[in-house]
């Protein structure tokens, strides 16, 4: 199966295997495929950074207090239509044993007092558990429209790469969201630098001389500012080993070459 030549069915895939959906044989495939394919690993490590996200942005709350409230007044509801029903047997009852018309009279109409004053309260319960399943309803659609909000802050990434070293063990992870204009780098090897060492990340134009994009602090996540004309059109990114902080701003790198990877504009 060659996906290579094949973005959408590439994402579908990515994130089938991310959500789990991609099970059995297809998993294994797709594991395979993944391994001697770069550009397949990037898109199912973006999908699962995707969903971490996601997962990360709404908070585990406890429920509502009035999502405890509209269960109760079901509960009462539901209780008070029992006695309704209760009422009405003990009417039929009272109606049947009576034996003058007058004891009659006055048993039926205060039976019908005693099912009218369970119907009404019934009614009642009912009304209340509908207005506070409306408040519930009204709370849950602000909740949405927050966590709907928090989507669309979240980070649009449209550039990624795996920065990986010559035996082609990847080592970095690197994404781009030109609308907040961040560089995030996620290191996903075990390669980590003496205490008096730096890795700088370089954009490497092509015809022109490679360009600092900052320095990686040794976080396992590092987040750096970077101008989307600094991303656009670069084929390459690479991560020297250079001085403790760094080079000197406005020189290229003086260390080793460590990791490098193209840079892929994702699927739109």
């Amino acid at each position: 199966m060659n996906i290579q030549n094949n973005p959408s069915l590439m994402e579908q895939l990515a994130a089938s295997y991310a959500l789990g959906s991609l099970r059995g044989g297809a998993r294994r495939r797709f594991e395979a495929l993944a391994r001697d394919n770069a550009t397949l690993r990037a898109a199912a490590l973006i999908w699962q950074s995707r969903l971490a996200s996601v997962a990360e942005l709404q908070p585990q709350t406890a429920p509502s207090a009035a999502v405890w409230k509209r269960i109760e007044n079901l509960l009462q509801a539901e209780k008070e239509s029992r006695a309704m029903q209760s009422a009405r047997a003990s009417a039929s009852s009272a109606a049947s044993a009576s034996s003058t018309s007058s004891a009659a009279s006055g048993g039926w109409w205060a039976s019908l007092g005693i099912w009218r004053g369970a119907s009404f309260a019934g009614a009642l319960a009912t009304v209340v558990a509908v207005v506070t399943g409306l408040n519930a309803n009204g709370q849950l659609q602000g909740q949405v429209q927050e966590l709907s909000a928090k989507l669309s802050a979240a980070p649009d990434i449209q550039y990624v790469a795996v920065l990986a070293d010559d035996k082609a063990s990847a080592s970095m992870l690197v994404t781009f969201d030109p609308r907040n204009r961040k560089l995030l780098l996620k290191r996903v090897g075990d390669f980590r630098e003496q205490p008096d060492k730096s890795l700088e990340l370089w954009a490497l134009p092509p015809g022109a001389a490679p360009k600092s994009l900052g320095v990686l602090s040794g976080d396992p996540v590092v987040r750096l500012t970077a101008a989307s004309n600094d991303i656009r059109e670069v084929p390459t990114l690479a991560i020297s080993l250079e001085p403790k902080g760094g080079v000197p701003p406005g020189s290229g790198p003086t260390g080793p070459v460590l990791f490098k990877g193209a840079l892929i504009q994702t699927a739109q």
